[in-house]
């Protein structure tokens, strides 16, 4: 394999990797946040499983319709503030905003009035973490044109973007903590507005911070207005046609699709694992350890996983460090198995540091190379650039399979038996629930690992198609 030496010129300042970082870390940790926070439905609240599940699942269908358009809009945006930083700029307060009123919910209010507020407001979140989230994606893709640097931009974001793993499974203790509220519905309540304020300063550093590329002047460019919306509307379908039909990207797409979903499917179980297996329903018990089980993960992921992943990709290449990843993982979450003994809690920590090449390795080494595709794109389709427009479609395709993998999570939960409203689960229920855990991330994996294996875009090729692009549009500042 031929490596290239990255051009001074190409390294992204230490300055614009925190900012973009801090984007990350806000990008991240409202999902990590709702991951515990929506426990709080079933476990204090007393809400369906089922229902539960439809909460989480149904506002990302919709905030997964909106992405592509989003991206189109990010891409064709002519202002002076850019076309990523208004929206990520906007976006971030109107995630955060809502994010604090959705989670102000009452037991006494009932399950079917908490149920439609809920719904309400996830929708307003969700439309807000498009116009977040989008756009901050392709500004990341066209922050460096280099190869291996792009590898190391999306390295120290995740490992920024870490940190939200590493505090959110404390949520579920400070919830919890007597000191901090009267009751679990309470302590959501408060922590709902920290975190959502939290996230909104963060939100906004890479708008103030980051730079933005700027792209040569194309003659006969549709403007986005009223008067030309017919017009809008076919350059957004020509986009996506050409964006689904990149086969690289597809193949992208697919192993996210299911290394992501496959995590996510089972994301929650951990937690009950703790509690009512390791445990046996005693929540006062299980004490901080579901907390440290999750930060313990997040700092395996940013300290170890993805330092030695973003060396791995220069040395042999992103698509094998990849696949040298998930093979870890897999190892891993076979580990589960005789990691979680009632007998010695420790060993529940025995897995997490091979576990955590799974996620640790997919988004820094994916993301990377979808901003490769964007320039694949542009030599095959020309300009504009499409950053936005991948990065939605990209992000689109997780946030499908993130719906379509929590509407699982809690059939999975009601297939096993699992029942919210008793202090103990049966041994038969627990059993099966622990085979789910491993089982389900298995076959992901090495499904990934097949969709994987003849992607195309090595080093190599990727210098090749950036000096061609050069010849022909010359640099981008």
């Amino acid at each position: 394999m031929k490596h290239y030496i990255t051009a001074k010129e190409d390294i992204v300042p230490i300055g614009q990797k925190v900012a973009f970082g801090a984007g990350h870390l806000a990008n991240q940790l409202f999902p990590a946040a709702l991951g515990v926070f929506m426990i709080i439905l079933v476990l204090a609240l007393k809400m369906d499983p089922f229902l539960a599940g439809v909460l989480a699942a149904l506002p990302r269908f919709i905030d997964a319709l909106t992405d592509p358009i989003m991206g189109y809009i990010s891409d064709n945006t002519n202002s002076r503030w850019g076309r990523r930083k208004p929206y990520i700029f906007i976006g971030s307060i109107i995630t955060g905003i809502s994010f604090m009123v959705m989670w102000q919910l009452y037991p006494e209010n009932g399950q079917v009035y908490n149920f439609f507020f809920f719904l309400s407001m996830s929708i307003v979140f969700y439309i807000g973490y498009t116009i977040f989230a989008t756009p901050l994606i392709g500004l990341g893709y066209e922050m460096t044109p280099d190869y291996n640097e792009r590898t190391r931009l999306m390295g120290s974001s995740q490992l920024m973007g870490q940190i939200a793993w590493m505090i959110a499974p404390w949520f579920w203790y400070i919830i919890y903590l007597p000191s901090f509220a009267e009751n679990a519905p309470e302590g959501a309540r408060i922590l709902s507005i920290w975190v959502g304020a939290f996230c909104m300063i963060l939100g906004i550093m890479p708008a103030l911070f980051c730079k933005e590329i700027i792209q040569p002047e194309i003659k006969d460019k549709t403007r986005l207005s009223f008067k030309q919306f017919a017009k809008n509307m076919k350059e957004f379908f020509k986009g996506i046609k050409q964006t689904v039909s990149n086969k690289p990207f597809l193949k992208l797409c697919g192993a996210t699709f299911l290394v992501f979903n496959g995590f996510q499917t089972i994301a929650q179980f951990a937690f009950f694992i703790i509690i009512y297996y390791l445990f046996n329903g005693d929540s006062v018990g299980a004490g901080q350890w579901p907390a440290w089980f999750g930060t313990i993960s997040a700092i395996a992921t940013a300290f170890l996983v993805i330092p030695i992943i973003t060396l791995m990709s220069t040395k042999i290449g992103k698509k094998r460090a990849f696949i040298v990843a998930t093979l870890i993982s897999m190892v891993g979450y076979a580990l589960k198995w005789w990691g979680f003994n009632p007998e010695n809690p420790w060993l529940m920590f025995l897995p997490i540091p091979l576990m955590s090449f799974g996620i640790g390795g997919l988004f820094t080494l994916m993301m990377s190379m979808t901003a490769d595709v964007c320039d694949l794109d542009e030599l095959k389709n020309g300009l504009p650039r499409k950053e936005g427009t991948f990065g939605a479609v990209y992000w689109w395709m997780v946030k499908l399979g993130t719906a379509v993998a929590l509407l699982t999570s809690g059939a999975v939960l009601k297939w096993v038996g699992f029942d919210e409203n008793a202090a103990t689960q049966t041994a038969e229920t627990m059993t099966n629930l622990r085979i789910a855990d491993i089982i389900i991330p298995i076959v992901a994996g090495l499904l990934a690992i097949i969709v994987m294996w003849n992607y195309d875009i090595t080093e190599e090729r990727a210098h090749e198609i950036r000096v061609t692009l050069e010849k022909t549009r010359g640099k981008l500042n």
